[in-house]
Parts: C-alpha cells; structure tokens; sequence
C-alpha cells in the first residue's frame, strides 16, 4: 500500500526560541526573528541557514515560523518559508491566508527561491521582507537559488505583494558565511 500522509515537522528548539506571545512591530523586528531562527538551525545543524516568520500585519502577532528542513526530513519543499506558510495555513484552517480580509506579512532571512517565490504569490501574502539577496546565498553558500522572472519584484507587486529587502542584510549575509565556512550540508 502506498503512503497516505507526509509528516513535517520543526525542530524541538523552536519553543524555546520563539515567544509566541509578542507583538513584533516593524520590519526590523520581524525579519530579525527570521534570521536568529536560521542562526539557531545552523547552530543546531537541524538543516540549511534559512528561517522565515509569518505575521498578522496589523497586529504584529506571530502565526508561524519555518527553518528549513530538507535534508532532515527527506523532503525537497521543506524550506523555511514553505513550512512557515504550511503551519500558518494549518493553523488559520485556509489556503489562502488573506482570504479573510486582513493582511500578513512573510519575513524571510533570504530572499525566496524559485520554489518560496511561487508559493508567496498563492498562499495570500501581502507583505514580503527580505534579509539577504540571492547573490549573497549563492556568494556564501553553495546553495542554488533557481531561476526567477528578470522583475519578480515588478511581479509581486503587480499582484499586490508589496516587497522590502536588504533588512538586517549583514546580520542575514553573517549566518550565512558561518554556514558556508562550516563546509556543512544540511
């Protein structure tokens, strides 16, 4: 019989990592969460330097964190931005986040590949923030970020997405350095 479910899960450390109960208020505050998770999943080899967060824009309020998980679980689309998005859709009971009128940001310590680029125009993000460019990954790490439209961000935009990077990009950029000097391949 073949397999009827997946399993994908975070890495244990995340509870003690994130305060699930403060407001982050700016974009700062925001993609610095994304970049401390992908600092601790490097420091806890529980897969690649990356980390996303998914908040309520209003309110600052924290719905979901992703690291990324591929080589852990066997699982190409286990990047930090898609299991964020994944946890955040389980937890609302809706696809399409902003279906119900409010807006949410994704705050990523990397700018999305090809993969997270997709899946942030269909899962109802309104907001994109972006630590490090592709440049850096591709720079730093021996991670390939695919390709994407020569204007994504005109593209984003055009689909109401508004798009910020180079936010805490040095902070982004150091974590991942560390990685692509650890010679680490997870």
């Amino acid at each position: 019989m073949l397999p009827l479910q997946i399993h994908l899960t975070l890495p244990p450390w995340i509870g003690d990592a994130v305060d699930a109960d403060r407001r982050y208020a700016g974009d700062e505050e925001r993609v610095g969460l994304a970049i401390a998770l992908s600092r601790h999943n490097l420091e806890h080899a529980g897969g690649g330097p990356f980390g996303a967060a998914l908040f309520d824009a209003n309110s600052g309020r924290l719905i979901a964190v992703g690291v990324n998980r591929v080589i852990p679980l066997s699982c190409s689309v286990a990047h930090a931005e898609i299991m964020a998005m994944m946890i955040a859709q389980q937890r609302l009971g809706r696809y399409r986040l902003n279906e119900d009128g409010r807006h949410y940001v994704l705050a990523t310590s990397s700018q999305p590949c090809c993969q997270c680029y997709g899946a942030t125009v269909w899962a109802g993000i309104d907001e994109l923030l972006i630590g490090a460019r592709t440049d850096d990954v591709q720079e730093l790490t021996k991670f390939d970020e695919g390709p994407l439209p020569a204007d994504w961000i005109g593209e984003l935009e055009r689909r109401r997405i508004a798009v910020r990077r180079d936010i805490l990009r040095d902070q982004a950029r150091t974590v991942l350095a560390a990685y692509g000097a650890s010679g680490a391949v997870y």
